[in-house]
């Protein structure tokens, strides 16, 4: 979606004020001639607050419609997602307790298994620290720990050890 902000119905509703108090002013002049260079000059300012108006009303119509639309996708999405978390509930489960057997196989402390855990989601040092409220470089250390301990070489072993076999092709 574009960058739109609510100050479009404002300056909308300005641009009316506007296109009125020129058509007002139009009117109360009363002129003999419409083709009097001030007359010319207030029937343009009126035809483009006006038009500028439509416009920006418009805008906000669609930017209106456009989020409806995208808060139903959303909703479709999130739908989607729970009802796939809820059929595969009991494989997550699984492997979420075959992944801390491993750990525990591994002895690693409670600490190196939450860091373990967001490695293999991906998080990086920076994002573990902010989750878990640790410096980098202490996320680091246990991501060290973690590594050694299971003696795998990093972060990209890690996540296959356990989802190389889950992530097979089918055939």
């Amino acid at each position: 979606m574009t960058d739109r902000t609510p100050d479009d119905r404002i300056v909308a509703s300005l641009l009316l004020v506007f296109c009125v108090a020129a058509a007002t002013d139009v009117v109360l002049d009363a002129p003999e001639s419409i083709w009097s260079f001030h007359i010319l000059v207030e029937l343009i300012l009126i035809a483009t607050s006006l038009a500028a108006a439509v416009f920006l009303f418009g805008r906000v119509r669609a930017s209106r419609r456009e989020l409806e639309e995208t808060r139903l996708a959303l909703g479709r999405e999130n739908t989607e997602a729970k009802a796939w978390r809820r059929r595969a509930e009991h494989f997550i489960r699984g492997l979420a307790d075959e992944m801390d057997g491993q750990f525990n196989t591994w002895h690693l402390t409670p600490t190196e298994k939450e860091v373990a855990l967001f490695l293999v989601k991906g998080f990086s040092f920076n994002e573990i620290a902010h989750f878990t409220d640790r410096s980098e470089r202490t996320v680091r250390q246990h991501a060290i720990a973690v590594y050694g301990k299971s003696d795998l070489r990093g972060r990209a072993e890690l996540s296959a050890f356990f989802l190389e076999d889950l992530l097979t092709p089918m055939t």
